[in-house]
């Protein structure tokens, strides 16, 4: 089993504390797990829940996350999906990552908090995007409001922001730095999948379960 960057959580053929991406220029997150590699039945199992609205599957893929969060849990109080923006959302009817993070949520006893954090630009697919580019893509793409009643104060909280899948941590990373900014304590990305992004050090290890 390879080992993992202990900040973005990319597979690396190289042990070190940090991949060369983060070493060079580290994520503003205080760290990102995924359960599996983004391959093979894993790959089919979330394209069915994301796109052919096969909602049930969110209860079996959030238990793998549920399994690897009791052996692996990290230093969190919070639970927080990464949104869609409502033209989205509206689109497809509902979002992959909020259905994952109620249902980990209710099997870890956690409290998710689903309407503070906010997509407020409507940003272009990640897909085909270079690290960069993905980057620049998400760059103030959210914003945390908790003005709304019944909405969580972030002050002090430690946040753990859940998605379907992670390739370069972009995306984690900007919900991160809105959270952050509404006075969160801390913020760590957790996904079912970790897809293999040709720009770093990913080895093909397909199915595989990653370290923690």
């Amino acid at each position: 089993m390879p080992p993992i960057c202990q900040l973005c959580g990319q597979p690396t053929e190289t042990p070190s504390s940090c991949c060369w991406r983060c070493r060079r220029a580290p994520l503003a997150i205080d760290g990102i797990r995924s359960v599996l590699l983004f391959e093979g039945e894993v790959r089919q199992a979330v394209h069915l829940l994301k796109y052919r609205y096969r909602r049930w599957l969110a209860e079996p893929l959030a238990q793998l996350m549920a399994d690897y969060w009791r052996a692996h849990p990290m230093p969190v109080d919070l639970v927080i999906p990464v949104p869609l923006h409502p033209a989205r959302q509206r689109q497809r009817g509902y979002n992959q990552a909020d259905l994952l993070a109620r249902a980990f949520g209710r099997m870890i006893d956690m409290p998710v908090e689903t309407a503070g954090l906010r997509r407020v630009r409507h940003t272009r697919s990640q897909m085909g995007l270079s690290a960069a580019e993905r980057s620049e893509n998400v760059r103030g793409a959210f914003s945390y409001q908790a003005s709304q009643k019944g909405v969580f104060d972030m002050c002090g909280r430690r946040v753990l922001v859940i998605d379907d899948v992670c390739t370069t941590g972009s995306t984690l990373e900007a919900c991160s730095v809105a959270l952050k900014a509404a006075g969160a304590a801390s913020v760590w990305g957790f996904t079912l999948a970790r897809a293999i992004y040709r720009g770093g050090e990913q080895p093909r290890s397909g199915g595989q379960q990653l370290p923690a």
